[in-house]
Order: C-alpha cells, then structure tokens, then sequence
C-alpha cells in the first residue's frame, strides 16, 4: 500500500579503528623518528647562547648595590 522507507546506509569508519591505527601507526612512527633526528642535529649544530653573567650573580650584585646605596644615604643625610 505505502512505499517503505529504506533504511540508511553510510560507509563510515571509526577515526581510532584499530584497522585505521596499524597502518597509520607505521606512518607516523618513521615520520616522528625523521623530526626528533633532524631536530637533535640542528640543536646540536648550534654552540649555546650565554648571557655575560648569570643571573645568580647579578641578582647577588643588585642586592650588594643596594646596601652600598642604604649604608651611604644614611652615612651623609
């Protein structure tokens, strides 16, 4: 009498299947060992950049500096 609907159908697959995880695992595994190894090499390369004093040293002469300028105020005012 009526015409019955079809059910739908889709060609879905999951994004985290494990069909989908052991092909794209071997992908991605070459692909992160090639980047952490052109990334230690270019770090390597490089020498460090340091700054003239650490700053242990400096924060040591600021405070040091400060005395100076405390003791000297209160020495001639």
């Amino acid at each position: 009498m009526f015409k019955q609907r079809k059910h739908r159908t889709f060609n879905y697959q999951p994004r985290f299947s494990k069909e989908n995880q052991d092909a794209s695992n071997l992908d991605t595994d070459k692909n992160t060992k090639d980047f952490i190894s052109k990334w230690r090499e270019s770090k390597g390369n490089r020498p460090k950049a340091r700054g003239v004093m650490p700053i242990k040293t400096l924060i040591l002469v600021l405070v040091l500096l400060l005395i100076c300028m405390y003791l000297l105020e209160k020495k001639y005012m």
